[in-house]
């Protein structure tokens, strides 16, 4: 795991608020220790879940999306250390691995330009190098007999947690999408709007569910593609749900797991989903955050849900008075996948 940059007990304590009478979460959560072999301490450790940041927006500007989701990592692990530890949720179930080293991909796309072809096509060049990293330390994590908790970037890297996830198990895994898109869009050089699709073509992705789909941002092209595959991809509509109420949202979410459940499968969020949460394709219309921790806590009660995606999210894009709110919003995300794993032990 070359391109992995560990985060450190320092880290930790450096964005932990330290309050006399409270233990955070930042006080309890493991790091690797410096110089200690990340694969081999994973398999040792007793933590449940591996938390690892995607500091990245590449993917969304080969998809001709507002840079800003490389903000998420940062906020995020400032929010989770400062997580209450107690009875319902404890900080010491969490391995905090690091975060990819993006760094030198991030300068070299930094003047590229999605309008010309040329230099899109650099752009996915440069998704590809990342998807190769993220599936290896997924896989890492996945072998290693832990969940992956994956926090930020564009949803192109749904593509190296699916391949990831596969390449662990043995076989291909299943996904929900929790998105106002399908990132199943035509192979066309790799991008934030089509992991799923080149998942899928190349094996890694069995049976996809895309849940709360808006029927006015989704192609004629996309639903006919799906619509050839219903076997294998299925979806529902925000629309027909929360607009027409033609379909109840519990008993979608049951329809979505009966289709997935045979297998693991990956829970996928992009926060494009939820209204007014600074993204790449912000929203004005959408589900509640309530139905999203609904969703989570959900698809999470099953021993197959085998990591969790939080992804698009981007603080640099909202008001800078409350940009925290992301990271906060995620660490209610994450903290409601921790819980309803936790209940299946009980």
């Amino acid at each position: 795991m070359e391109k992995l940059i560990p985060f450190t007990v320092h880290d930790l304590a450096r964005v932990t608020n330290f309050r006399s009478g409270e233990v955070k979460f930042g006080e309890k959560m493991q790091t690797i220790p410096k110089g200690a072999d990340a694969s081999e301490y994973l398999k040792n450790s007793d933590a449940k879940f591996v938390l690892f940041g995607i500091p990245e927006d590449i993917g969304v500007r080969a998809n001709y999306g507002r840079p800003g989701a490389a903000s998420a990592w940062e906020s995020t692990i400032k929010s989770i250390a400062n997580i209450q530890h107690n009875r319902f949720s404890k900080g010491n179930q969490i391995l905090v691995l690091g975060h990819l080293d993006v760094a030198e991909e991030m300068k070299e796309v930094e003047n590229l330009d999605f309008n010309i072809i040329e230099e899109r096509k650099q752009l996915s060049k440069v998704v590809e190098k990342i998807d190769k990293e993220v599936s290896h330390i997924i896989f890492n994590i996945v072998k290693a007999g832990k969940i992956p908790i994956i926090i930020g970037g564009g949803h192109n890297n749904a593509y190296g947690n699916i391949k990831g996830t596969a390449l662990a198990k043995g076989k291909a895994i299943n996904a929900v999408n929790f998105d106002a898109h399908s990132d199943f869009r035509i192979l066309e050089g790799r991008h934030s709007g089509n992991g799923f699709s080149y998942a899928y073509e190349e094996g890694f992705l069995k049976k996809y569910f895309v849940f709360g789909l808006h029927e006015s941002y989704t192609s004629k092209s996309v639903l006919h593609e799906i619509k050839k595959l219903e076997d294998r991809v299925r979806i529902n509509t925000y629309d027909e749900i929360n607009i027409r109420k033609e379909k109840d949202f519990r008993l979608e979410m049951e329809r979505a797991y009966s289709f997935i459940r045979n297998d693991f499968y990956g829970i996928e969020i992009d926060l494009d989903s939820i209204p007014g949460i600074p993204s790449s394709a912000m929203t004005l219309s959408g589900f509640s955050v309530e139905e999203l921790r609904q969703f989570i806590h959900f698809f999470s009660q099953d021993p197959n849900a085998c990591y969790l995606h939080i992804c698009e999210g981007a603080p640099d894009l909202g008001d800078s008075k409350n940009s925290h709110l992301v990271g906060k919003l995620i660490g209610y995300l994450v903290t409601d996948f921790m819980k309803a794993k936790s209940e299946i032990e009980k």
